[in-house]
Order: C-alpha cells, then sequence, then structure tokens
C-alpha cells in the first residue's frame, strides 16, 4: 500500500461518499412525499436518474474540468483525467492526501449528483422528462463544474480566500438560484378552484428528512477528507444547527398557523442542514445554535415572502436551500475562528474574509440565475421545457412513465 495512504481517512471517506449517495434516495422521498399523488414517481424519476446522467458526465470529463489543472482560473483541464486517466490508488496532495485519488473522485461524484437533483422541487408537477435530461447535462457543465473548480478546485474565487467547506455556494446557492430561475421561467402549475396541493405522503416526507440528516453527516464531516478533529467539528454543527433550525421553524409556524406540523419540523431541519455547510468545519460549536435559529427564522420568512410574491416554487427549494445558502456562505465569514480551521471571520477581526464571502456569495447567486434561466430558454427552443395542460391535469407518472405510485 502507498506509505502515503492512512486506512482510517480512507474508510471514513468511503463511508461518508456512501452517505452522501444516500441523500439523493432520501431526497426523492422528501419530495415525493410533499408532491400530489399523481406525480410522485415523476420527480423520483428526475432525481434517480441524476446518479446515472451526473456519473457518465463525471467520468467523461466532468471530474477534470473540475480538478484538472486551472486554465486561468476559470476551468479545469479536460483531458487530464478525461475517463479516470490518472486517478487511481495514489493519493492528489492537493484534494485529499492522505486517501486514494479515486476515493475522492467517488466522494466528490455524490455531491455532483444531488445537487441538480435539489432544482426538481421547484418545477415540481409541470416539466417534461426529456427537457430535464437535457437540462441536467447542461446546466451540470456550465453551473456546478465551474462552481466547484472556482473554489474547491483551486479557481479564480479560491485564489481570493473564499472557503465553502462542504458546499453553501458550491452545491445550495447553485441550486437554489437556479430553482428560482426555473420558477419564474417555466410559471405556475395550473390548479383547478379548490383543488388540494397538500404533501400528498407526510410519512414519505418524514422518511426522507430522516434519510437526508443521516447522510448530511457525510456530506460536512466528509468533507474534512480524514478522520480528525475537523470531521468532529462539522458533524456536531450540522446535528446542533440542524436541531435548532428545526425547533425555530416549528415553533414560528406554530405561532403562525396555529398547529405544529411535522413537514414545517422537518423542513426547518432541511433548511439548517443546508446553512450550517459551508459553516460546518470552520466555526465553534456554539455558534452553530445561532446559525441554526437564523436559517429557521431567515428561511420561514423567505417562504412566506414568495407566497406573497406569487412564485410557484412548489416545494420550497429556493426558500431553504438559496437562502439558507447564502445565509451560511456569508455567516462563516462572520463565525469563522482560525483556531479550527485556519480561517478567521468578523469575530475575530478579519473584514476581508468577510468581504470576499459576500462578494462570492452574491456573484456566484446572480451567475447561477442568469445561467440558468438561459439554459431553460434554450432547450425550450428545441423541446417543451412544460408539459401540456392536458398532461400536467392527468398527472406526469401515467402520462409521461405509463406508471403509477398508487393502485388503490
Amino acid at each position: 500500500m502507498n506509505p502515503a495512504i492512512n486506512g482510517a481517512d480512507t474508510g471514513f471517506i468511503l463511508i461518508s461518499a456512501a452517505l452522501v449517495m444516500l441523500m439523493t434516495p432520501g431526497l426523492a422521498f422528501f419530495y415525493g412525499g410533499l408532491v400530489r399523488r399523481k406525480n410522485v414517481l415523476t420527480i423520483m424519476m428526475q432525481n434517480f436518474i441524476s446518479m446515472g446522467v451526473v456519473t457518465a458526465i463525471w467520468v467523461l470529463g466532468g471530474f477534470s474540468l473540475a480538478y484538472g489543472d486551472s486554465v486561468g482560473g476559470i476551468i479545469g483541464n479536460f483531458s487530464q483525467y478525461f475517463a479516470l486517466n490518472g486517478v487511481g490508488f495514489a493519493p492528489n496532495p492537493h484534494f485529499g492526501p492522505t486517501i486514494p485519488f479515486l476515493v475522492f473522485f467517488a466522494y466528490q461524484e455524490m455531491f455532483a449528483i444531488i445537487t441538480p437533483a435539489l432544482i426538481t422541487g421547484a418545477f415540481a408537477d409541470r416539466v417534461s422528462f426529456k427537457s430535464w435530461l437535457i437540462f441536467l447535462v447542461i446546466w451540470s457543465l456550465l453551473v456546478y463544474i465551474p462552481f466547484v473548480h472556482w473554489i474547491w478546485g483551486g479557481g479564480w474565487l479560491a485564489k481570493m480566500g473564499v472557503v465553502d467547506f462542504a458546499g453553501g455556494i458550491v452545491v445550495h446557492v447553485s441550486a437554489g438560484m437556479a430553482a428560482l430561475a426555473s420558477v419564474i421561467y417555466i410559471g405556475k402549475r395550473n390548479v383547478k378552484p379548490g383543488e388540494d396541493l397538500a404533501p400528498h405522503n407526510v410519512a414519505y416526507v418524514a422518511l426522507g428528512t430522516g434519510l437526508l440528516w443521516f447522510g448530511w453527516f457525510g456530506f460536512n464531516g466528509g468533507s474534512a477528507l480524514a478522520a480528525n478533529g475537523i470531521a468532529a467539528q462539522a458533524f456536531v454543527n450540522t446535528d446542533i444547527a440542524g436541531s435548532s433550525a428545526m425547533l425555530t421553524w416549528l415553533f414560528v409556524s406554530w405561532l403562525s398557523e396555529g398547529k405544529p406540523s411535522l413537514v414545517g419540523a422537518m423542513t426547518g431541519a432541511v433548511a439548517g442542514l443546508a446553512c450550517v455547510t459551508p459553516c460546518a468545519g470552520y466555526v465553534p460549536s456554539w455558534s452553530s445554535f445561532i446559525i441554526g435559529v437564523v436559517a429557521g427564522l431567515g428561511c420561514y420568512y423567505a417562504c412566506e415572502m414568495k407566497k406573497r410574491l406569487g412564485w410557484d416554487d412548489a416545494l420550497d427549494v429556493w426558500g431553504c436551500h438559496g437562502v439558507g445558502g447564502v445565509l451560511g456562505s456569508i455567516m462563516v465569514g462572520v463565525f469563522a475562528f482560525k483556531g479550527i480551521n485556519g480561517v478567521s471571520g468578523l469575530l475575530e477581526g478579519d473584514t476581508h474574509q468577510f468581504l470576499v464571502q459576500l462578494f462570492a456569495t452574491v456573484f456566484c447567486a446572480i451567475y447561477a440565475y442568469g445561467v440558468t434561466y438561459a439554459i431553460l430558454v434554450l432547450v425550450d427552443k428545441f423541446v417543451p421545457v412544460r408539459v401540456t395542460e392536458d398532461v400536467e391535469e392527468q398527472g406526469l407518472d401515467e402520462a409521461i412513465h405509463g406508471e403509477v405510485a398508487y393502485r388503490i
């Protein structure tokens, strides 16, 4: 065995990769429970198919574009790791120096899979499967992979000093702002007077949340790329922020709506987990409680605001992932402590770190929105993005996939 390889680190990241992989099926259950019963298989299919499509992209150049030698700080060398050329047992000194480079590839692949899948909750019930497949490929190449390179692959934002522990900008801001762009472009669902849009299976929502939360320990803890104290810090911060956000959302919605909602509590937990993601390995434990409270309040009121604005973000992707990712990506510039992972924030007097986090968050949010909107316009010229009214009324499960979730 290569002497640079640490067995404990390797085992930990392999397990973390498996945990992150489990998050995509978890997301399928979470979203599946929130939609109407006539569209549950469609959104599950949109989530699961990301595992196949994005894996192909990641192998056939995507990983190389993300982590290959930088070309002007914008994108990686396409041919360097194409078809896993040069990705083997030997560690890469820049990306997990104590684990096989192949393990790093697998771990990052799972992030690439779930990120575009997050977007599907925004346009639930109204987008064709064919257009989703095309969008999935283009969006991964033009939004997700550049973000990875800019921040994690040594690109221009990394050189500015921007930090993102496990994907506040790379995952949640990118998907959240893409969700908003899709909602604005595609428009509202066609809903008949009196038609019920309530979640069709709240038990699925709870199951999905449990799988997501479980996987998030690998998502954040594994981003230390070693079994060490930073991983432990990230693990604990993940749990605290998810818990405090869940409680915050629960009590705020309880006061507003009069009843303690399970869906509300689950949504709050996801918002807190998204918000702490960029901070997890940089901030002290006490601050993660504050981060969770801010996430619970900020994301709840963002979701209320989108209702007033008439945005049909069906499953609150922008409100939870977009707003949560923005808040967390900025707050790492406030609460980071050098003694934890070498980065100081505003509380230690580092105004520069706060400002670069603010700049990167705003820039990437605008980029993700604008490029996503342009992709949708382009795809729509060749394949209709939105299904017909008849298909939408019948339900996408039966009309597109020829299957139904329930026979009773």
